[in-house]
């Protein structure tokens, strides 16, 4: 070729590059209840209970103070997908989220990315606002639990994607570690029979039509929860819930083998996060510690470090939109209650993401338990507005053997009922020292050498109240700020 031709020629594909640049693709991956302590990655000492994730950890960057921003299916995750509190967007409970609310679906498919989910299809409502290319749901996914299945669908969605030379934004659920647990005896809840169900499993099959999990852990292998009693039962369906744990992270090893094997790992960023903490009592639907911290996990070749920790930022689940879009290099729209944690991942500093503020609404049956929450890196304040001491709590993770254990030992051990009273009834305020207390079990609300700290969450609470128009600022302001919460 002619030194002239040449030039031209490359100067056609130089221009031609600048402007169709190349789109980044997006794999979201969730689990469903996984609790933060259970990875290898973040310190579990359960046998082999995560090697996959733990190989992502080990591939990118992983958040110590990351959090969803409400601790039940549903809602957290039309938070992730809105970049709006459940009191902007409208999804307060197992509810769609407004027509008027962007959601991140609407805005990668305007710029032409192909879409796709596996999983937990109905947690993402009304469909409109969700217009997904490709999906396959709980029946497709061997029960939403079947590793292979998950590979297959992967595959297939890539393969879709790599023909229609469109960029991709594929979010792939795991329906596992949700309840019912691997080898319970536990059968799925017919629609609309319990408060206890979750949306997407009330239906009525045994657990035994599950694909069983390839590892099976006993009792005395597990490791409870400090804000559970160690009890036998306890122990039993703590195993239970490893073995679906473990069943979890062969899925996610399926998803990242069928994303390899497609020739398109370069190119796409990975995050990985669980929807909320574990279906067990003081975690999920609720506001502790163990409610809302999530494990969450980045991976971007040639642009996050391998093996990064950030132990300082706080994240939180409304800056997942946000995130995306500045990834992807798009334009956020306004009314987002989240913000870009991009420089993060470039190895910045963001100095004002020092707390995170989280919220619970109501269950699944509709019931309303108004609940929330300010932690910073050592504190954690939490507003109960439903306790009165009359109103009873009464929620999914209270289901299963954990808490008819509790109950029965509640006879003879005062600090197991202490417990189950402060479970089912709660107080209007708590206040912990998470440095020193993570399970939550030391109350200090009443502790005078707390007073001061206390005053100041009270008043952050009120602000973020006031700043983001929530409907339960009324209650607040008339059972706390009595207390000088707003001097």
């Amino acid at each position: 070729m002619k030194p002239f031709l040449l030039s031209l020629l490359l100067a056609s594909m130089a221009t031609s590059a600048f402007a169709s640049p190349q789109k980044l693709n997006i794999l979201f991956i969730t689990a469903d209840d996984m609790d933060y302590d259970t990875p290898g990655f973040t310190g579990c000492k359960v046998p082999d209970i995560t090697p996959n994730l733990d190989r992502l950890a080990g591939e990118g960057l992983r958040f110590v103070n990351a959090h969803v921003t409400v601790a039940v299916c549903q809602p957290s995750r039309e938070c992730l997908m809105t970049g709006r509190y459940p009191h902007h967007n409208g999804a307060t409970g197992f509810y769609p989220v407004r027509g008027d609310v962007p959601t991140l679906q609407e805005l990668l498919k305007s710029e032409g990315y192909h879409l796709g989910i596996l999983g937990k299809v109905g947690h993402l409502a009304p469909a409109e606002k969700f217009p997904w290319n490709f999906k396959r749901d709980q029946g497709d996914l061997g029960a939403g639990r079947d590793p292979e299945k998950y590979y297959q669908f992967t595959r297939e969605f890539l393969a879709q994607a790599k023909t229609s030379a469109k960029p991709f934004f594929l979010m792939a659920n795991s329906h596992d570690p949700h309840r019912p647990f691997a080898g319970s005896e536990k059968k799925r809840t017919k629609a609309g029979s319990s408060d206890h169900a979750d949306s997407t499993e009330k239906q009525s099959q045994d657990t035994n039509q599950y694909p069983a999990p390839s590892r099976t852990y006993k009792p005395e292998e597990i490791i409870v929860p400090g804000f559970l009693p160690d009890l036998p039962d306890i122990r039993k369906e703590m195993a239970q819930y490893f073995s679906s744990a473990h069943r979890a992270d062969q899925t996610i090893g399926e998803i990242l083998r069928a994303l390899k094997e497609s020739g398109l790992e370069d190119s796409t960023l990975v995050m990985f996060v669980s929807d909320n903490g574990i279906s067990m009592p003081f975690a999920k639907s609720n506001c502790y510690l163990s409610s809302t911290r999530t494990p969450w996990l980045i991976r971007w070749p040639g642009k996050i470090k391998p093996g990064t920790v950030d132990s300082v930022h706080f994240i939180s689940g409304i800056d997942f939109m946000p995130t995306i879009l500045d990834a992807c290099g798009l334009k956020s729209p306004g009314g987002m209650d989240g913000s870009s944690f991009l420089p993060l991942l470039k190895g910045g500093r963001q100095p004002q993401r020092d707390h995170v503020f989280t919220c619970y609404n109501e269950n699944s049956g509709r019931k309303s338990y108004v609940m929330r929450c300010l932690q910073d890196r050592q504190f954690g304040y939490i507003f109960n507005g439903w306790s009165d001491g009359m109103f009873k709590y009464n929620t999914e993770p209270m289901g299963g053997l954990t808490f008819k254990a509790m109950q029965r030992a509640s006879a003879e051990n005062k600090s197991v009922a202490d417990r189950v009273e402060l479970l089912v009834h709660r107080v209007p305020e708590e206040f912990f020292d998470l440095l020193a207390d993570p399970n939550a079990l030391n109350n200090l609300i009443a502790d005078p050498k707390h007073q001061t700290q206390i005053q100041t969450m009270r008043r952050a609470m009120l602000v973020w109240m006031e700043r983001t128009q929530d409907p339960s600022l009324p209650d607040f302001r008339a059972r706390v700020t009595s207390k000088s919460a707003a001097k």
